[in-house]
């Protein structure tokens, strides 16, 4: 679930005023950042301006529907009350284009989802935020569940404008604001693989696993794993900085799958089950380096095919935190939504999912690996350091490792069997018995989140779980993949 709350008002000096329904529909793609296909989207208003929004996909099974509606609206006002007080109204938005459902209409799809539509006005008018508007938007035409005027919202709905010709598209378009791709397509850049490829990649991991394990076995150091795995995956983000640009995100993608072996692949995805490898290769963040970087975590998320699905957690967060790093926080929510949806218990991830939720800025977390990786360069033997004192330099001295645990870290409550400190790793690793419940990466982000909280008034210990997005979801259908195990 995409979960964005920001203070009202920041979107920054370019202003519109949306007076109809038609408008808002158009506007929706605008206020995301890219267009939401099967998607529920709730936005909260603040006297006639826009603040939070959540956005999750619709659940096929009409059964799931009540409990994701009480979720949502929960999940939206909370949130929104944490940072701006509780919104004055919301708008809901149901994006479902007929071709999903074969053979069906336009107003097959409407009334189809009216069930769903009532019970997110119900759950708004329980926690007293009323849903002022209520639209279906499906195959470049809406409805409104909210106007029984037949004169103004006719049988047949209303064509939105076509891309680029509205008011709203002129204003956007000066603001410097960019409409991404749709869902399926940001999910595309990160989802496994369904080509030929699959099965010569999931031998290459097998392979990978099977000469890692004796290494294991043999007491092989996990500085070594480490260096190996950085070593060559710096070899292959010099590989893929070198290569020609292209515009298409499909063509590059392809072109960056054919810079990756299969072997280099499985080694990298190995290798960064190692939390403290991947703290390391988390540093590539910014300049010359982080874009490379992010079509490495992209190309390494797609390679996890077949039984190695849950290994996508580690490139995925990687992947989230660069894009979010680099200002992309489209990418950044979408990617982490899918590591969750991976892992629903890889801590790194759900704490950056926290942050983007909490409005946090990334430039502490930024300053923490720096500070890392300049202590690292500047002696050498830092490595040799044990893991306590080299995390110490990310936590504040109020706050200890004890002062952060797994229910103030997680966006919402986690499963009663979620004690990441005595959960197998996905793949066990050398050291890593060794490696603290918590990574050096997720320390200093822990730490600043606590600070934030501190910070607020009224604040408590823990932040409020209402506002968050959820670390289990419903069942039924939803953007991201099945849940499993591992640690952050």
């Amino acid at each position: 679930m995409t979960n964005h709350i920001e203070p009202v008002g920041a979107s920054g000096a370019a202003k519109i005023t949306l007076r109809t329904a038609g408008e808002l529909a158009e506007a929706l793609p605008y206020l995301l950042g890219f267009r939401p296909d099967d998607s529920i989207v709730l936005v909260a208003l603040y006297k006639g301006r826009f603040g939070g929004r959540v956005r999750l996909g619709i659940p096929e099974r009409s059964e799931d529907w009540p409990s994701v509606a009480q979720q949502l609206a929960r999940c939206l006002v909370g949130g929104c009350e944490r940072r701006d007080g509780r919104p004055d109204s919301v708008v809901a938005f149901l994006c479902q284009d007929a071709s999903v459902r074969s053979g069906a209409s336009g107003p097959s799809v409407v009334e189809r989802l009216r069930p769903l539509a009532q019970l997110l006005r119900t759950e708004c008018g329980v926690l007293d935020v009323p849903v002022t508007e209520a639209l279906c938007l499906s195959d470049g035409r809406y409805w409104s569940y909210c106007c029984p005027r037949p004169d103004c919202c006719p049988p047949e709905g209303n064509a939105i404008a076509a891309d680029g010709t509205s008011v709203m598209a002129a204003t956007a378009a000066y603001a410097g604001i960019h409409v991404r791709q749709s869902v399926a397509e940001l999910t595309a850049r990160l989802a496994p693989l369904e080509t030929a490829l699959v099965p010569e990649q999931t031998r290459a991991l097998d392979a990978a696993a099977m000469d890692l394990v004796p290494r294991i076995l043999a007491g092989a150091p996990r500085e070594e794993v480490e260096a190996q795995t950085l070593g060559l995956a710096r070899l292959v983000l010099r590989r893929l900085a070198d290569a020609p640009g292209a515009d298409d995100t499909l063509d590059a993608d392809l072109r960056d799958d054919e810079l990756l072996a299969h072997d280099e692949a499985a080694a990298l995805i190995l290798g960064l089950q190692d939390r403290m490898t991947r703290d390391r290769a988390a540093e590539w963040m910014e300049g010359e380096e982080a874009p490379a970087a992010l079509r490495l975590w992209r190309a390494l998320a797609r390679r996890c095919v077949g039984g190695y699905g849950e290994h996508a957690a580690a490139p995925l967060t990687l992947a989230g935190w660069v894009a979010w790093s680099l200002g992309d926080t489209v990418e950044a929510d979408h990617a982490l939504e899918m590591a969750l949806g991976v892992d629903p218990h890889y801590k790194f991830a759900r704490l950056l999912n926290q942050a983007r939720s909490e409005g946090v800025d990334p430039e502490p977390v930024r300053q923490s690996l720096r500070r890392i990786r300049a202590d690292r360069e500047a002696e050498p033997a830092v490595s040799d350091v044990p893991v306590g004192d080299a995390t110490a330099a990310l936590v504040p001295p109020e706050v200890g490792a004890e002062g952060m645990t797994d229910e103030a870290a997680a966006p919402c409550p986690a499963p009663e069997d979620a004690d990441e400190d005595t959960r197998s790793p996905a793949l066990a690793v050398p050291g890593g018995a060794a490696d603290p419940g918590i990574s050096r990466a997720a320390r200093g982000l822990a730490a600043a989140l606590r600070r934030r909280g501190e910070r607020r008034a009224g604040a408590g210990t823990r932040p409020a779980r209402a506002g968050t997005r959820a670390s289990r979801r419903p069942s039924g259908r939803r953007t991201g993949r099945p849940q499993s195990r591992g640690d952050g």
